[in-house]
């Protein structure tokens, strides 16, 4: 796989596609970057960002409450996979914001993507609220890949490509990492997905065996595209908006080796794009959303069910990080949303109008267009540095 000069030159951006991640580019003018990071399969937040001062934590969910938390202030814990992230936080590069929801409640994850993605409930808006983004930015965009995320389709140009791919297995098709390349293919299937995971665990791969894997494996997908998308961002003339995906996130069975195998691969992705970026970061934003969260209570399987509230992250060295803000409802069984998930006190739509107005300057009729019917969601303020 190879990106030419020529297409930076012609103000096109690129995509590719590395085991199940993908990626999309479209160029946009001056300097400023914005990256959408898509968790697909319904991050659980409770397990990500851990409020360890709720007093209803333990008693809500205490085996799913990973040991050796990085601190984030006190009351908020990190999970420990997210090493690179973390560092991120210290240097006040990274903005948490817990109990945020999507603009449907709906726990299907096709439904909610698609709601997500073009930025509105239902049916009735056409593409995506990125590609609306290229659009009013005048950016030509460019996908490489599998497919293009609805979050990029619409009216604005696309071009794609897709890459070739090794069609065969590795030679040793019994090494940990190809079985854990087929149980990714498999991992969010009701049927297949336990199945698979029961049988490997009957043949000892499990825990830290499966977790090593993954985070093996994780290394060619997720963060190369990540690493790949850094350096055509960091170019001159090359993208200025990006959207990247990841799956992996629907714990429903032995969610934690399955969390650890998925958070691994996302912190050496948003470590390379930092990396690669270089005096880029700067000025970059990068968003990391989710469909929906999970289930504050632990199912039978070890695991956590389709939920509601969830977590966004902003990074970059343009934003006003190194804190968790927002407005915590609390795990108080009397606070839940319909008696199981985190209560949603926050549109996802208002951190992204708020990211996007303080990055390009963009004004209330151009979030409008973003985000058709949208208007009683107001953007958030504060977001960025000055």
């Amino acid at each position: 796989m190879s990106l030419t000069r020529r297409a930076t030159l012609l103000g096109l951006g690129a995509a590719m596609s590395l085991g199940g991640a993908s990626l999309a580019l479209a160029a946009a003018p001056g300097d400023r970057r914005f990256v959408v990071v898509l968790l697909r399969g319904g991050l659980d937040a409770l397990g990500v960002l851990v409020p360890r001062g709720d007093p209803h934590l333990v008693p809500a969910r205490q085996p799913l409450v990973p040991a050796g938390l990085l601190d984030l202030g006190g009351f908020w814990g990190l999970h420990p996979a997210l090493s690179g992230l973390h560092r991120l936080f210290q240097a006040g590069d990274v903005l948490a914001v817990p109990a945020l929801a999507g603009p449907d409640r709906s726990r299907s994850h096709f439904a909610a993507q698609d709601a997500l993605e073009c930025g509105a409930p239902g049916q009735g808006i056409a593409g995506g609220w990125l590609n609306r983004t290229a659009l009013l930015l005048r950016a030509p965009a460019l996908a490489v890949g599998g497919d293009v995320p609805l979050l990029l389709r619409g009216a604005a140009p696309v071009d794609s490509f897709f890459p070739a791919a090794p069609a065969h297995p590795p030679p040793d098709h019994y090494a940990p990492d190809y079985y854990m390349q087929v149980l990714a293919l498999h991992g969010d299937d009701a049927l297949t997905g336990p199945a698979m995971t029961k049988a490997l665990a009957v043949r000892r791969f499990e825990g830290a065996v499966l977790a090593a894997s993954a985070q093996a494996a994780g290394r060619g997908g997720f963060p190369a595209l990540a690493a790949a998308a850094g350096r055509l961002l960091a170019a001159a003339d090359g993208p200025r908006l990006a959207a990247l995906e990841l799956g992996g996130w629907d714990t429903h069975v032995r969610q934690e080796p399955r969390l650890v195998a998925a958070l691994h691969p996302l912190d050496a992705g948003l470590t390379a794009l930092h990396d690669a970026l270089g005096a880029g970061w700067r000025q970059t934003v990068v968003l990391v959303v989710t469909e929906f969260g999970r289930t504050v209570r632990m199912n039978g399987a070890g695991g956590t069910d389709h939920g509601t509230a969830t977590v966004a992250l902003l990074l970059g060295g343009a934003v006003a990080g190194g804190r968790v803000a927002g407005d915590w409802p609390g795990l108080a069984p009397a606070r839940l949303f319909e008696h199981r998930d985190l209560q949603p006190t926050g549109d996802v739509r208002a951190l992204v109008k708020g990211a996007l107005a303080a990055q390009f300057g963009l004004d209330g009729a151009a979030l409008a267009t973003i985000f058709p019917g949208s208007f009683d969601v107001a953007p958030l303020g504060g977001l960025l540095r000055v």
